[in-house]
């Protein structure tokens, strides 16, 4: 299975070994949004949701999130991260809540995927402290924006 790193010569799935990996400084930015009906948007933005501060609690979970990230996804290496950092941003134009994480360490492999969960931690908490006046939410738009550091060097989404 060439170019997969996560199988072995016979296909059967693996932790990839970093151990000859050099240590550099790594970054990873993801973003993502979560799309609602209007009336969510303005219960959110004016601090009458039931549950309590929606955007304060949605950040602590994706922080949370990306400090997991090796206990959801099963071939990820538990890292140190140095710095996550997860930025909710409410969009009228939506109506709704863009995400932005970024997540950094220095190590021997990068930090997308810690980027990633913690932006669907921060839109299912989102829906989940706002579903009781939405069932119908939207989330998506969850991709890779950034990633800095190792031997791949930089990758910047288009």
């Amino acid at each position: 299975m060439t170019g997969l790193t996560h199988f072995d010569g016979k296909g059967d799935a693996h932790m990839v070994d970093v151990s000859n990996k050099a240590v550099t400084s790594r970054i990873a930015i993801a973003e993502g949004w979560v799309k609602m009906a209007a009336e969510t948007y303005e219960i959110i933005t004016e601090g009458r949701a039931k549950k309590g501060d929606v955007l304060g609690v949605a950040r602590l979970a994706g922080i949370m999130g990306a400090k997991h990230c090796s206990n959801l996804i099963p071939l990820c290496h538990p890292l140190p991260i140095t710095k996550v950092a997860v930025e909710l941003t409410p969009d009228r134009s939506l109506p709704g809540i863009r995400i932005t994480a970024t997540v950094k360490t220095t190590g021997q492999t990068g930090v997308e995927m810690e980027a990633l969960t913690a932006v669907n931690v921060t839109a299912l908490t989102v829906y989940d402290m706002t579903k009781a006046v939405d069932k119908s939410m939207e989330i998506g738009g969850i991709r890779l924006i950034l990633k800095e550091g190792g031997k791949s060097g930089r990758y910047e989404a288009k």
